[in-house]
Protein backbone atom coordinates (compact mmCIF):
# COMPACT_ATOMS: atom_id res chain seq x y z
CA UNK A 1 0.00 0.00 0.00
CA UNK A 2 1.34 3.44 -0.92
CA UNK A 3 2.00 6.10 1.69
CA UNK A 4 -0.79 8.21 0.19
CA UNK A 5 -3.46 5.54 0.73
CA UNK A 6 -2.49 4.39 4.25
CA UNK A 7 -4.15 7.27 6.19
CA UNK A 8 -7.42 6.91 4.24
CA UNK A 9 -7.47 3.15 4.75
CA UNK A 10 -6.78 3.52 8.47
CA UNK A 11 -9.44 6.18 8.92
CA UNK A 12 -11.97 3.84 7.29
CA UNK A 13 -10.71 0.93 9.39
CA UNK A 14 -11.16 3.04 12.53
CA UNK A 15 -14.71 3.87 11.49
CA UNK A 16 -15.43 0.17 11.00
CA UNK A 17 -14.12 -0.56 14.51
CA UNK A 18 -16.28 2.18 16.04
CA UNK A 19 -19.35 0.85 14.24
CA UNK A 20 -18.68 -2.67 15.50
CA UNK A 21 -17.93 -1.77 19.14
CA UNK A 22 -19.84 0.20 21.73
CA UNK A 23 -16.69 1.98 22.89
CA UNK A 24 -12.95 1.64 22.35
CA UNK A 25 -10.07 3.30 24.14
CA UNK A 26 -7.39 5.25 22.34
CA UNK A 27 -4.90 2.48 23.10
CA UNK A 28 -7.20 -0.18 21.59
CA UNK A 29 -7.71 1.85 18.43
CA UNK A 30 -3.98 2.54 18.13
CA UNK A 31 -3.17 -1.16 18.44
CA UNK A 32 -5.84 -2.26 15.98
CA UNK A 33 -4.87 0.36 13.35
CA UNK A 34 -1.10 0.02 13.95
CA UNK A 35 -0.61 3.73 14.69
CA UNK A 36 0.32 5.83 17.73
CA UNK A 37 -2.15 7.62 20.04
CA UNK A 38 -1.47 10.94 18.35
CA UNK A 39 -2.53 9.52 15.01
CA UNK A 40 -5.69 8.14 16.60
CA UNK A 41 -6.64 11.64 17.75
CA UNK A 42 -5.90 13.01 14.28
CA UNK A 43 -8.02 10.34 12.56
CA UNK A 44 -10.87 10.92 15.03
CA UNK A 45 -10.73 14.62 14.24
CA UNK A 46 -10.85 13.81 10.53
CA UNK A 47 -13.96 11.67 11.01
CA UNK A 48 -15.61 14.46 12.95
CA UNK A 49 -14.79 16.93 10.17
CA UNK A 50 -16.54 14.57 7.73
CA UNK A 51 -19.67 14.74 9.89
CA UNK A 52 -19.27 11.37 11.61
CA UNK A 53 -20.54 11.86 15.21
CA UNK A 54 -17.61 10.40 17.17
CA UNK A 55 -17.80 11.12 20.91
CA UNK A 56 -14.73 11.25 23.15
CA UNK A 57 -15.05 10.44 26.84
CA UNK A 58 -12.17 11.32 29.16
CA UNK A 59 -11.04 9.42 32.23
CA UNK A 60 -9.77 5.97 33.08
CA UNK A 61 -12.84 4.30 31.61
CA UNK A 62 -13.05 6.73 28.73
CA UNK A 63 -12.62 6.20 25.04
CA UNK A 64 -14.30 6.83 21.72
CA UNK A 65 -17.76 5.86 20.52
CA UNK A 66 -20.37 6.82 17.96
CA UNK A 67 -23.32 8.91 19.14
CA UNK A 68 -26.19 6.56 20.12
CA UNK A 69 -28.99 6.33 17.61
CA UNK A 70 -27.00 7.82 14.75
CA UNK A 71 -27.21 5.84 11.50
CA UNK A 72 -24.15 6.04 9.29
CA UNK A 73 -24.31 5.50 5.53
CA UNK A 74 -24.47 1.76 4.89
CA UNK A 75 -21.26 1.72 2.81
CA UNK A 76 -18.11 3.82 2.67
CA UNK A 77 -15.28 2.76 0.38
CA UNK A 78 -11.69 3.79 -0.19
CA UNK A 79 -10.51 4.46 -3.76
CA UNK A 80 -9.00 1.00 -4.11
CA UNK A 81 -12.13 -0.65 -2.67
CA UNK A 82 -14.30 1.27 -5.13
CA UNK A 83 -12.10 0.21 -8.04
CA UNK A 84 -12.18 -3.41 -6.86
CA UNK A 85 -15.99 -3.31 -6.79
CA UNK A 86 -16.06 -1.70 -10.23
CA UNK A 87 -13.87 -4.50 -11.62
CA UNK A 88 -16.19 -7.07 -10.03
CA UNK A 89 -19.22 -5.50 -11.69
CA UNK A 90 -17.42 -5.39 -15.02
CA UNK A 91 -16.42 -9.06 -14.74
CA UNK A 92 -19.98 -10.05 -13.84
CA UNK A 93 -21.32 -8.23 -16.89
CA UNK A 94 -18.82 -10.09 -19.13
CA UNK A 95 -20.31 -13.42 -18.03
CA UNK A 96 -23.23 -12.69 -20.35
CA UNK A 97 -25.95 -13.64 -17.88
CA UNK A 98 -28.71 -11.44 -19.25
CA UNK A 99 -31.00 -12.24 -16.36
CA UNK A 100 -28.78 -10.40 -13.87
CA UNK A 101 -28.12 -7.28 -15.95
CA UNK A 102 -30.82 -5.28 -14.11
CA UNK A 103 -29.30 -6.31 -10.78
CA UNK A 104 -25.84 -5.22 -11.97
CA UNK A 105 -27.20 -1.84 -13.03
CA UNK A 106 -28.94 -1.47 -9.67
CA UNK A 107 -25.76 -2.39 -7.77
CA UNK A 108 -23.73 0.11 -9.75
CA UNK A 109 -26.31 2.83 -9.10
CA UNK A 110 -26.20 2.14 -5.36
CA UNK A 111 -22.40 2.23 -5.30
CA UNK A 112 -22.39 5.53 -7.13
CA UNK A 113 -24.98 6.98 -4.78
CA UNK A 114 -22.91 6.32 -1.64
CA UNK A 115 -19.55 7.29 -3.20
CA UNK A 116 -18.04 10.79 -3.46
CA UNK A 117 -18.24 12.45 -6.88
CA UNK A 118 -14.65 11.60 -7.81
CA UNK A 119 -15.16 7.91 -7.01
CA UNK A 120 -18.47 7.89 -8.90
CA UNK A 121 -16.60 8.94 -12.02
CA UNK A 122 -13.91 6.32 -11.46
CA UNK A 123 -16.55 3.62 -11.06
CA UNK A 124 -18.25 4.56 -14.35
CA UNK A 125 -14.89 4.86 -16.13
CA UNK A 126 -13.82 1.33 -15.21
CA UNK A 127 -17.18 -0.33 -15.85
CA UNK A 128 -17.44 1.25 -19.31
CA UNK A 129 -13.81 1.29 -20.53
CA UNK A 130 -12.35 -2.01 -19.27
CA UNK A 131 -12.89 -5.37 -21.01
CA UNK A 132 -12.38 -8.76 -19.35
CA UNK A 133 -12.50 -12.22 -20.91
CA UNK A 134 -15.23 -14.58 -19.64
CA UNK A 135 -13.69 -17.63 -18.00
CA UNK A 136 -10.25 -16.05 -17.69
CA UNK A 137 -8.08 -18.65 -15.98
CA UNK A 138 -5.41 -16.28 -14.74
CA UNK A 139 -5.64 -12.80 -13.34
CA UNK A 140 -3.07 -10.13 -12.45
CA UNK A 141 -1.03 -10.63 -9.31
CA UNK A 142 -2.67 -7.41 -8.12
CA UNK A 143 -5.99 -6.08 -9.30
CA UNK A 144 -4.62 -2.69 -10.20
CA UNK A 145 -1.84 -1.34 -12.24
CA UNK A 146 -0.77 2.17 -11.35
CA UNK A 147 -2.13 3.77 -14.51
CA UNK A 148 -5.36 1.79 -14.99
CA UNK A 149 -7.64 4.45 -13.42
CA UNK A 150 -6.17 7.35 -15.42
CA UNK A 151 -6.31 5.44 -18.70
CA UNK A 152 -9.86 4.18 -18.14
CA UNK A 153 -10.92 7.76 -17.43
CA UNK A 154 -9.26 8.96 -20.65
CA UNK A 155 -10.84 6.14 -22.66
CA UNK A 156 -14.34 6.90 -21.40
CA UNK A 157 -13.92 10.65 -21.88
CA UNK A 158 -12.28 10.06 -25.29
CA UNK A 159 -9.41 12.33 -24.29
CA UNK A 160 -5.94 11.89 -25.79
CA UNK A 161 -3.07 11.01 -23.46
CA UNK A 162 0.70 11.14 -23.63
CA UNK A 163 2.36 7.91 -22.51
CA UNK A 164 5.93 7.51 -21.44
CA UNK A 165 6.32 3.97 -22.77
CA UNK A 166 9.17 1.47 -22.36
CA UNK A 167 9.75 -0.95 -25.23
CA UNK A 168 10.04 -4.70 -24.66
CA UNK A 169 13.36 -5.03 -26.51
CA UNK A 170 16.45 -6.60 -24.96
CA UNK A 171 17.72 -3.07 -24.47
CA UNK A 172 14.50 -1.19 -23.55
CA UNK A 173 14.04 2.37 -24.77
CA UNK A 174 11.51 4.78 -23.31
CA UNK A 175 9.75 7.23 -25.60
CA UNK A 176 6.70 9.51 -25.52
CA UNK A 177 3.58 8.38 -27.40
CA UNK A 178 0.43 10.43 -28.03
CA UNK A 179 -2.39 7.89 -27.89
CA UNK A 180 -6.17 7.85 -28.31
CA UNK A 181 -7.09 5.04 -25.91
CA UNK A 182 -10.17 3.15 -27.15
CA UNK A 183 -10.31 0.79 -24.17
CA UNK A 184 -8.41 -1.48 -21.78
CA UNK A 185 -8.33 -5.25 -21.46
CA UNK A 186 -6.63 -8.06 -19.58
CA UNK A 187 -5.19 -10.88 -21.66
CA UNK A 188 -2.48 -13.51 -21.17
CA UNK A 189 -1.36 -12.26 -17.75
CA UNK A 190 -1.10 -8.56 -18.62
CA UNK A 191 -3.21 -5.41 -18.79
CA UNK A 192 -3.24 -3.58 -22.13
CA UNK A 193 -4.39 -0.21 -23.39
CA UNK A 194 -5.61 -0.42 -26.99
CA UNK A 195 -5.86 2.61 -29.23
CA UNK A 196 -4.48 4.78 -32.01
CA UNK A 197 -0.80 5.73 -31.64
CA UNK A 198 -0.05 9.06 -33.33
CA UNK A 199 3.70 8.33 -33.35
CA UNK A 200 3.26 5.10 -35.33
CA UNK A 201 0.07 6.32 -37.07
CA UNK A 202 -1.60 2.97 -36.48
CA UNK A 203 -3.52 0.95 -33.92
CA UNK A 204 -1.29 -0.30 -31.12
CA UNK A 205 -1.56 -2.30 -27.88
CA UNK A 206 0.39 -1.00 -24.88
CA UNK A 207 1.22 -3.23 -21.91
CA UNK A 208 0.43 -1.24 -18.80
CA UNK A 209 3.41 -2.59 -16.84
CA UNK A 210 5.62 -0.80 -19.40
CA UNK A 211 3.83 2.54 -19.04
CA UNK A 212 6.00 4.85 -16.94
CA UNK A 213 3.80 7.96 -16.94
CA UNK A 214 0.40 9.16 -18.18
CA UNK A 215 -0.48 12.76 -18.97
CA UNK A 216 -3.87 13.95 -20.22
CA UNK A 217 -3.64 16.10 -23.34
CA UNK A 218 -5.93 18.97 -24.40
CA UNK A 219 -7.28 17.04 -27.37
CA UNK A 220 -10.27 14.77 -27.87
CA UNK A 221 -10.99 11.94 -30.30
CA UNK A 222 -13.91 9.89 -31.55
CA UNK A 223 -13.72 6.16 -30.87
CA UNK A 224 -14.61 4.05 -33.96
CA UNK A 225 -18.18 2.78 -33.72
CA UNK A 226 -18.37 -0.83 -32.56
CA UNK A 227 -14.63 -1.13 -31.89
CA UNK A 228 -13.98 -4.47 -30.09
CA UNK A 229 -11.01 -4.03 -27.76
CA UNK A 230 -10.70 -7.72 -26.87
CA UNK A 231 -10.97 -8.91 -30.46
CA UNK A 232 -8.26 -6.51 -31.64
CA UNK A 233 -6.00 -7.40 -28.70
CA UNK A 234 -6.42 -11.15 -29.30
CA UNK A 235 -5.56 -10.76 -32.98
CA UNK A 236 -2.57 -8.54 -32.21
CA UNK A 237 -1.13 -11.05 -29.73
CA UNK A 238 -1.82 -14.01 -32.05
CA UNK A 239 0.01 -12.38 -34.97
CA UNK A 240 3.11 -11.17 -33.13
CA UNK A 241 6.20 -12.46 -35.00
CA UNK A 242 7.74 -15.46 -33.20
CA UNK A 243 10.25 -18.21 -33.89
CA UNK A 244 7.85 -20.51 -35.79
CA UNK A 245 4.92 -19.95 -38.15
CA UNK A 246 2.31 -22.67 -37.63
CA UNK A 247 -0.57 -23.65 -39.91
CA UNK A 248 -2.99 -26.43 -39.02
CA UNK A 249 -6.25 -27.77 -40.41
CA UNK A 250 -8.58 -28.57 -37.52
CA UNK A 251 -11.10 -31.31 -38.24
CA UNK A 252 -13.95 -29.61 -36.40
CA UNK A 253 -16.14 -26.54 -36.69
CA UNK A 254 -15.02 -23.09 -35.57
CA UNK A 255 -17.39 -23.03 -32.57
CA UNK A 256 -15.86 -26.23 -31.15
CA UNK A 257 -12.33 -25.02 -31.89
CA UNK A 258 -12.95 -21.73 -30.11
CA UNK A 259 -14.24 -23.61 -27.07
CA UNK A 260 -10.89 -25.42 -26.71
CA UNK A 261 -8.33 -22.85 -27.93
CA UNK A 262 -7.24 -19.68 -26.17
CA UNK A 263 -7.95 -16.68 -28.45
CA UNK A 264 -4.33 -15.53 -28.25
CA UNK A 265 -3.07 -18.90 -29.57
CA UNK A 266 -3.77 -17.95 -33.18
CA UNK A 267 -6.31 -16.95 -35.82
CA UNK A 268 -9.12 -19.30 -36.83
CA UNK A 269 -10.72 -19.22 -40.28
CA UNK A 270 -13.12 -21.55 -42.20
CA UNK A 271 -11.67 -24.31 -44.41
CA UNK A 272 -12.97 -27.37 -46.29
CA UNK A 273 -11.71 -29.66 -43.50
CA UNK A 274 -13.49 -27.60 -40.85
CA UNK A 275 -11.32 -24.63 -39.93
CA UNK A 276 -7.72 -23.45 -40.17
CA UNK A 277 -5.43 -22.21 -37.42
CA UNK A 278 -2.60 -19.80 -38.22
CA UNK A 279 -0.31 -19.11 -35.28
CA UNK A 280 3.07 -17.74 -34.28
CA UNK A 281 4.83 -19.98 -31.75
CA UNK A 282 8.12 -19.87 -29.84
CA UNK A 283 7.92 -23.28 -28.14
CA UNK A 284 7.00 -26.19 -30.42
CA UNK A 285 7.00 -28.64 -27.51
CA UNK A 286 4.35 -26.55 -25.78
CA UNK A 287 2.35 -26.45 -29.02
CA UNK A 288 2.58 -30.26 -29.27
CA UNK A 289 1.18 -30.58 -25.74
CA UNK A 290 -1.62 -28.20 -26.68
CA UNK A 291 -2.54 -30.30 -29.72
CA UNK A 292 -2.47 -33.51 -27.65
CA UNK A 293 -5.19 -32.08 -25.41
CA UNK A 294 -7.66 -31.34 -28.21
CA UNK A 295 -10.70 -33.65 -28.58
CA UNK A 296 -10.51 -33.38 -32.38
CA UNK A 297 -7.94 -34.33 -35.02
CA UNK A 298 -5.79 -31.93 -36.99
CA UNK A 299 -3.45 -31.89 -39.99
CA UNK A 300 -0.10 -30.12 -39.67
CA UNK A 301 0.81 -28.13 -42.79
CA UNK A 302 3.86 -26.39 -41.30
CA UNK A 303 6.40 -26.49 -39.84
CA UNK A 304 7.78 -30.01 -40.13
CA UNK A 305 9.47 -29.52 -36.78
CA UNK A 306 6.02 -29.46 -35.14
CA UNK A 307 5.36 -32.98 -36.48
CA UNK A 308 8.65 -34.10 -34.95
CA UNK A 309 7.75 -32.47 -31.62
CA UNK A 310 4.35 -34.21 -31.63
CA UNK A 311 5.93 -37.58 -32.50
CA UNK A 312 8.44 -37.13 -29.71
CA UNK A 313 5.63 -36.38 -27.25
CA UNK A 314 3.71 -39.46 -28.44
CA UNK A 315 6.77 -41.68 -27.96
CA UNK A 316 7.31 -40.35 -24.44
CA UNK A 317 3.67 -40.91 -23.54
CA UNK A 318 3.75 -44.41 -25.03
CA UNK A 319 6.88 -45.22 -23.07
CA UNK A 320 5.32 -43.91 -19.88
CA UNK A 321 2.19 -45.98 -20.49
CA UNK A 322 4.23 -49.15 -21.18
CA UNK A 323 6.45 -48.62 -18.15
CA UNK A 324 3.39 -48.04 -15.97
CA UNK A 325 1.81 -51.26 -17.21
CA UNK A 326 4.95 -53.31 -16.49
CA UNK A 327 5.20 -51.81 -13.01
CA UNK A 328 1.58 -52.64 -12.31
CA UNK A 329 2.07 -56.21 -13.59
CA UNK A 330 5.10 -56.71 -11.36
CA UNK A 331 3.24 -55.44 -8.33
CA UNK A 332 0.50 -58.10 -8.93
CA UNK A 333 2.92 -61.03 -9.52
CA UNK A 334 3.29 -63.56 -6.63
CA UNK A 335 6.56 -63.83 -4.73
Amino acid sequence: MSQATKPTSRVLAMLELLQSNKQLSGAELALACEVDRRSVRRYIAHLQELGVPVQAQRGRDGGYSLRPGHKLPPMMFSKDETLALAMGLRAARELGLNGILPALASAQAKLERVSPKALQRRLRDVVEAVALTPGQKSMPSSLLTEHLPALSTAARAQQRVRLRYRSGAQEPVSEDREVDVYGLAFRGGHWYAVGYCHLRQALRCFRLDRVEAVEARPASFLRPAGFDVLAHLSQAIATLPRAHTVRLSLHTDIATARAHLAPELGLLSPSPQGCRLDAQIDDLSAMAREIAGWPFACTIHKPNALREALMGLAQRLQKMAATGGQTAAKSRSPN
